[in-house]
């Protein structure tokens, strides 16, 4: 049985981009005769508003489709993300990172920093201390070197059978758990998309670099493999991919213009994006 999840992040109102990814993974669930799950990803206390998490059912709705019960809330779970980042430091896995992004960014532009690398390693080598962290804020992060010593490098398998083996170079020493959030993305993701049952990921393809740090996760905190499904990503018809920060149109908006939700969605399991991004670019949102 195939078990699919749409797991979007309360930030702001749901667009286009999103939409294709949730009847993606809807239409796979449906298909198989399997689940579909919806899950609130509002680690982000920052930004999250109730008011967003309202509109995600709305939206939901409106686009016809139907998930299964309960909604997984990642609000509500930092307990568990807690268990497996002291599974992983028991094992020496992670390491705490005092840093702060302006240290990160003064390090990488030195002469000897590594400008192609997301982070340059510099808390890697300090003894843990207790008492430091009590008193200093600090995230956790992967010592990927240790990691991959012990799980080697991962693989995973897209729906459509081919199978791609991660290279090092895709997995540095990414935090787990931020000084703000108990847990960052990836290691939420792996742990509750372990925890629902979760066969198949369905998502965008700019989250396919996700993949192997978060199959290497999996293979060290012994969770089940799912398969992957990488999908095109809704754009701007200038190429540019929708996202909330450049305020793409919004379904409220489409919503309120009177577009059918139902044909939006039948129109976006076809795959007819071009007609669907040209009436993303040429509709203002709220």
């Amino acid at each position: 049985m195939i078990v699919t999840r749409f797991a979007p992040s309360p930030t702001g109102r749901l667009h286009l981009g999103h939409a294709f990814s949730a009847v993606s993974g809807h239409a796979r669930a449906l298909e198989s005769g399997g689940r579909f799950l919806l899950r609130i990803d509002d680690l982000d206390q920052g930004r999250s508003r109730p008011e967003f998490v309202d509109g995600i059912y709305e939206d939901m709705e409106w686009l016809g489709l139907h998930w299964d019960e309960p909604v997984l809330v990642q609000s509500q779970r930092t307990d568990d993300y807690g268990a497996a980042l002291d599974r992983l430091r028991e094992r020496g896995l992670v390491y705490a990172c005092f840093c702060t992004r302006a240290d990160i960014a003064q390090s990488m532009a030195a002469p000897h920093g590594d400008a192609a690398a997301s982070y340059p390693g510099t808390c890697r080598p300090l003894h843990d201390n207790p008492e430091r962290r009590a008193k200093t804020p600090h995230s956790w992060r992967l010592d990927s070197a240790k990691a991959l010593e012990i799980a080697g490098l991962p693989s995973w398998t897209e729906t459509d059978g081919g199978r791609f083996d991660a290279d090092a170079s895709q997995i540095g020493d990414v935090i787990l758990a931020r000084k703000d959030a108990p847990a960052s993305y990836h290691l939420s993701c792996v742990v509750d998309d372990a925890a629902s049952g979760v066969t198949m990921v369905v998502r965008g393809a700019d989250l396919r670099p996700s993949t192997p740090t978060q199959r290497l996760l999996q293979v060290l905190l012994d969770l089940p493999e799912p398969t992957y499904r990488h999908h095109p990503l809704v754009t701007h018809k200038d190429g540019r991919r929708l996202a909330k920060r450049d305020l793409a149109p919004t379904l409220a908006a489409m919503r309120e213009g009177g577009v059918d939700g139902i044909r939006l969605a039948r129109d976006l399991l076809a795959e007819k994006l071009p007609l669907v991004s040209h009436f993303a670019t040429s509709r203002a949102g709220p």
